[in-house]
């Protein structure tokens, strides 16, 4: 069944008015389930780990399109995910009921530089009756700072200041900064500081199988399915179909 980030990405291609092309993207046959290449699919193994904690994905334009958006990998793992588009002149109601849910304790995850002191938090409040909702900002970092700025309904909520203690791993897409991590790694974060270790190292080994099997596709090499990432990720997530890969 296909999770948030790729019914948002089908409604978002149904409005293109000519294919999205990636830049410097592959003409080869892309799997809908993982976007890969279909030679280097890595569906068989997704892993499957329950979460108490969700997260609501606000998506700039085209995020959900881009091949190497890690959105999609945290909706992969994390069963309660959600994604919405941004719009600078609008907001979608859904969004509003969502942040309304009582089952639901929504914390913002952004720079705590960027908020006012009085609403920065630095640790999840765990709630007997409230379930941690992580609303991360899925953008390059400019457009992130313009969404959160220009999105009053965030107001009211905290922000949750991460503090990581390593840098990015993350290769697809490099920023010039080396404290800015992509979207499934802050997400690990936010697992990790909210009690789901389990799901938060699963989530970490899926983005290096995802970027170890887009290497490869990308290099037109075989991927290494005994590898260093899948026998972590199966550790983590359970036995996995072995798969053969066709060259």
């Amino acid at each position: 069944m296909p999770h948030a980030v790729s019914l948002l990405r089908t409604a978002r291609l149904a409005r293109s008015a000519k294919p999205f092309l990636a830049r410097g993207g592959s003409t080869r046959a892309k799997c809908e389930g993982c976007r890969l290449a279909v030679t280097h699919c890595i569906c068989a193994a997704r892993p499957g780990v329950p979460t108490r904690a969700g997260v609501c994905l606000l998506m700039a334009d085209i995020e959900a399109l881009k091949p190497t958006n890690t959105g999609w990998l945290v909706a992969d793992v994390v069963p309660d995910t959600f994604a919405f588009e941004w719009a600078r002149t609008g907001v979608d109601p859904a969004l509003l009921a969502l942040l309304g849910d009582p089952q639901w304790q929504p914390v913002v995850v952004f720079p705590g530089e960027y908020a006012a002191p009085e609403r920065v938090v630095h640790e999840v409040s765990m709630q007997a009756d409230k379930r941690p909702l992580f609303i991360l900002l899925d953008a390059t970092w400019n457009e992130a700072r313009k969404m959160f700025r220009k999105s009053p309904y965030l107001d009211r909520l905290p922000v949750l200041g991460l503090q990581p203690e390593h840098v990015s791993r993350y290769m697809l897409r490099r920023s010039r900064r080396g404290d800015h991590f992509c979207t499934s790694e802050v997400a690990a974060l936010c697992l990790e500081l909210a009690g789901e270790a389990r799901a938060a190292q699963a989530l970490g080994a899926w983005l290096d199988v995802f970027m170890h099997h887009y290497v490869q596709a990308r290099n037109q090499q075989p991927a290494a399915w005994d590898g260093e990432a899948h026998q972590r990720l199966r550790a983590l997530a359970g036995p996995v179909p072995a798969r053969q890969m066709d060259q």
